[in-house]
């Protein structure tokens, strides 16, 4: 089959994205390749096209779990089968996985950067009959990206025992970066793939403005269809969506402190439709593919151009107009002032927090490793009397450094192992019929019961004994109380791996010179957003592009930049006009409120002095005074 009847029988589709071709036949024609494309461009049909056509297995490796998730879900849909291994599995269920990899019909198998370097892994690659090493999000193995992973390093190791083309993958790519990529990955001949970062059905929008409450309400009211209003913190998120509701507009809050059910179904409800408008942290939108997203809007100032970039890019993705709105003020200035040293605690901090908190778990010098520690990073922070975010901050260097894997946000499913010996089992007098059915299902379905903790799917095993999920988990809990089985329930947890044993007071590599050249980095993209959002002259579209290298361009004509370039924005111009109107509609009876909703709307392009343009509209007395 050709790359475009794969596409068609797979994908229904019949023509492929811009680059998507020559990206599958590059890999097609065995080189490593560079895929530079946009967010919602459509990265993973250039990997899975070229997979499914090919002899072998596919390697994916992505740091995004509930991306994997999803896409080993939507393959196995379309007949393909697929496979994901990630924190929160047992070396047994990692055991398995390898297993079919290996020696099953699989065609995907997606992995987690910090599980390429473990012996388990590698004493399979052998047996794994590769036939592309994929690297999505692959900004995370260079030095200079704005998202560094130091497991990421371990791919450019992987490559000297797989002989296999790179496919790697990325939505924000400095050249810079895009150069320490292909080193890092070992290219054997260096191709960068991309598609033009233009989007011109999207408007940017910036407002210099302190009272960001109102420009929120205004677009989500002036904007027909879902929305995403990104925000910086929890409490923000949950603030910002009690004042929309209050004011009509459906909404719902979403983030890390969320239950994985409650997120599951908030996200399903704002996919189809039922919320218009998610208000959220930067937990929300990875591998999310709504098409018909309206606006994004950003209530603080984001810490560098491509986290912007990215999540700015969520809207429009059906080529139809839509807004990217971004709020600033002297706040944002001083927090991006500060930010370094939250972001970047001193080394000493760093040392200290790495033995507590092999202490905290009791973990003694020399041993550890291999330890995947369910960690609450509110519990740790309470006990040593610190902050969150050094904290938060502290570890993700510490992973950076190599020292250790920080996953936020896993889902642990619920595992349980029959403790006594199938002999016995016959001679215990168990207190209901229930708990009868229930080991004997657990036997029938999971082989591995008597010896592994199994995960278990608990809706189908609860259907089975005709009860409920609660109820089988009351259930199972009894049965711990008898001694019968061990039963780890399932949870929603941070995860911590450690990479080796417990290190000693300076024997701990904390890297200094890496921790600079991250901290100045890190400086200078804050430096960059802010230079963007303070930008009075360059097209919003053409300084981003410019920031990523593209400099062959024109301005967009319908950013606010541009708007006031082209005197649309100036007085006596279309927004005087507009605004007699709209009094003129009204028969001078208007009130400022309505007026606001109108005309603060910045995804309409009226000018951002629109209230200066009525009061000099009434003082000269072509219109009247509005209602109160």
């Amino acid at each position: 089959m050709s790359p475009a009847e794969v596409l068609k029988d797979y994908w229904g589709y019949d023509s492929f994205r811009p680059m998507q071709e020559e990206i599958i036949m590059a890999a097609i024609g065995g080189k490593d390749v560079l895929a530079i494309l946009p967010t919602g461009g459509g990265k993973s049909v250039c990997f899975q096209v070229p997979g499914i056509m090919a002899e072998g297995l596919t390697l994916v490796v992505t740091p995004l779990i509930a991306l994997m998730r999803d896409q080993v879900l939507n393959l196995e849909k379309r007949g393909v089968r697929a496979l994901a291994i990630h924190a929160g599995m047992s070396r047994h269920e990692v055991d398995l996985a390898l297993n079919n990899a290996a020696y099953g019909d699989y065609k995907f198998l997606y992995l987690s950067p910090e599980r390429i370097g473990t012996r388990l892994f590698q004493s399979y690659l052998d047996v794994l009959n590769v036939s592309y090493i994929v690297v999505d999000e692959a900004h995370c193995i260079s030095q200079w990206g704005y998202d560094f992973r130091p497991d990421y390093l371990k791919i450019g190791e992987l490559r000297q025992r797989v002989d296999a083309p790179v496919i790697a993958l990325t939505a924000t790519a400095t050249p810079s970066v895009a150069d320490d990529i292909m080193d890092k990955l070992a290219f054997r001949e260096k191709l960068v793939l991309k598609s033009g970062f233009e989007r011109p059905n999207l408007t940017y929008v910036v407002r210099h403005i302190e009272d960001k409450n109102s420009q929120i309400l205004n677009i989500c009211r002036g904007v027909p269809g879902s929305g995403i209003v990104y925000a910086r913190s929890r409490a923000k998120c949950e603030e910002l969506t009690a004042m929309l509701k209050s004011e009509g507009v459906s909404a719902a809050f979403y983030h890390a402190g969320l239950g994985p059910q409650a997120r599951s179904e908030r996200q399903e409800a704002w996919k189809v439709g039922r919320i218009q408008v998610m208000v959220c942290t930067n937990a929300f939108g990875m591998g999310i593919d709504k098409p018909d997203v309206r606006f994004v809007a950003h209530y603080d100032l984001p810490d560098s151009p491509e986290a912007y970039f990215q999540e700015a890019g969520r809207a429009g993705r059906d080529g139809k107009r839509s807004y990217a709105l971004l709020l600033w003020n002297g706040i944002d200035t001083r927090r991006l002032a500060k930010i370094g040293s939250v972001t970047f605690p001193s080394l000493e901090f760093i040392g200290d927090i790495y033995q507590k908190l092999h202490a905290f778990f009791e973990i003694p010098y020399d041993a550890g490793i291999g330890r995947q520690l369910k960690f609450s990073l509110e519990d740790f922070s309470k006990a040593f009397g610190f902050q969150r975010a050094p904290v938060f901050h502290s570890l993700k260097y510490l992973e950076r450094a190599g020292h250790l894997t920080y996953s936020e946000e896993v889902d642990i499913p619920t595992k349980v192992k029959i403790s006594v010996d199938r002999k016995s089992l016959y001679d215990i007098d168990l207190p209901s019929e229930d708990m009868v059915s229930l080991l004997d299902i657990l036997m029938r379905t999971y082989p591995g019961v008597f010896s592994f903790l199994q995960t278990i799917d608990e809706e189908y095993v609860s259907a089975r004994i005709g009860t409920t999920v609660p109820g089988l988990r009351q259930l199972l809990y009894s049965m711990s109380l008898e001694h019968v089985i061990s039963y780890v329930p399932a949870a929603h947890s941070d995860v911590v791996f450690l990479h080796h044993d417990r290190l000693r007071p300076g024997n701990v590599d904390l890297m200094p010179e890496r921790y600079n050249m991250l901290r100045e980095n890190y400086e200078a993209r804050s430096r960059a957003m802010l230079e963007y959002a303070s930008e009075t002259d360059e097209c919003r579209s053409r300084y981003l592009l410019r920031y990523f290298g593209q400099t062959d361009t024109v301005d967009c004509g319908t950013c606010d930049i541009c708007r006031e370039k082209s005197g649309s924005d100036s007085h006596g111009d279309s927004t005087t006009e507009m605004l007699i109107g709209f009094i003129k509609e009204r028969d001078g009876a208007y009130r400022l409120e309505e007026l606001m909703t109108e005309f603060g709307n910045p995804a309409k392009g009226y000018s951002k002095d629109y209230l200066d343009i009525l009061r000099h509209l009434i003082d000269d007395g072509i219109v009247p005074p509005y209602q109160n």
